[in-house]
């Protein structure tokens, strides 16, 4: 493991007008760590990823990846800098298909440049077919490739939260946020998902941080989980600190961090 942590957020926070939305966070995440970041709705969860990809710029300290500081970068040259992410909301090309949403992500990071594409040089072939066989892999990889033909809105549900990841990975990360990945699918779905986060961490020597709001996903396949409530921090530690931490059973009611969740 290397000396310093993957990913560094320090007292990092966001404010909109006179609201903190999340304030002086710290986390420290390592290569290869599959870490969970669970909290009520509203905890600044999604805030927290918005932060570490980009897409908000903290107005308080500091988000540092693989030793370089990624405050102020935009969403795609922290993607370059080797961080990817799903959405809590799914992000497709509903249009493109299947294919084409993996290959996309291979478009920001192809070798072949515009000039060839334009004169249909041998390189741009190359490139393309390279881009294609890779794409196909992944899909094979989540089982989708039977449907790289179709239109991405007319998969299932479970099938194209699937293709939202892979796309994900496709882009080469270092570090991938997954945003509540199994909302909306059904207990079956749910299992076979946690069993491809863990393949995929293991298959590709990825770190994961994972936001999620079923429990049983959670405990079952993270090493360390931290807890938001109203925009701060208020644990950190092992699924077993976690579930028998009086702030966490506090700000969950109860009722979602217990040993039958």
């Amino acid at each position: 493991m290397a000396d310093k942590p993957l990913l560094q957020v320090q007292k990092a926070g966001i404010q909109f007008g006179g609201l903190k939305a999340v304030s002086e966070v710290n986390m420290e995440i390592n290569q290869g760590e599959l870490i969970g970041l669970i909290g009520p709705n509203g905890a600044g969860k999604t805030t927290c990823f918005n932060l570490i990809t980009g897409v908000y710029v903290p107005t308080e300290g500091e988000i540092v990846f693989n030793g370089e500081r990624l405050n102020g970068l935009p969403p795609y040259k922290v993607t370059r800098k080797g961080i990817a992410r799903t959405f809590q909301n799914i992000r497709l090309f509903s249009e493109l298909s299947v294919l084409d949403n993996v290959k996309v992500a291979y478009h920001s990071l192809a070798k072949h440049s515009i000039l060839s594409s334009v004169l249909r040089l041998p390189s741009h072939f190359s490139g393309e077919k390279e881009m294609e066989e890779k794409s196909i892999e992944f899909l094979k990889i989540f089982q989708l490739d039977k449907f790289k033909n179709e239109k991405a809105k007319n998969l299932p549900y479970g099938q194209q939260r699937r293709l939202e990841i892979a796309r994900a990975l496709a882009a080469g990360p270092k570090l991938l946020c997954l945003d509540e990945p199994a909302a909306g699918m059904n207990p079956q779905e749910t299992h076979e998902l946690m069993e491809l986060i863990a393949f995929i961490r293991n298959q590709f020597n990825l770190t994961i941080l994972l936001i999620e709001h079923d429990m049983k996903l959670v405990m079952g396949i993270c090493e360390r989980i931290y807890v938001l409530d109203h925009g701060q921090l208020i644990a950190e530690g092992t699924p077993e600190v976690i579930r028998n931490h009086p702030k966490v059973i506090e700000a969950y009611l109860g009722e979602e961090v217990g040993d039958d969740a």
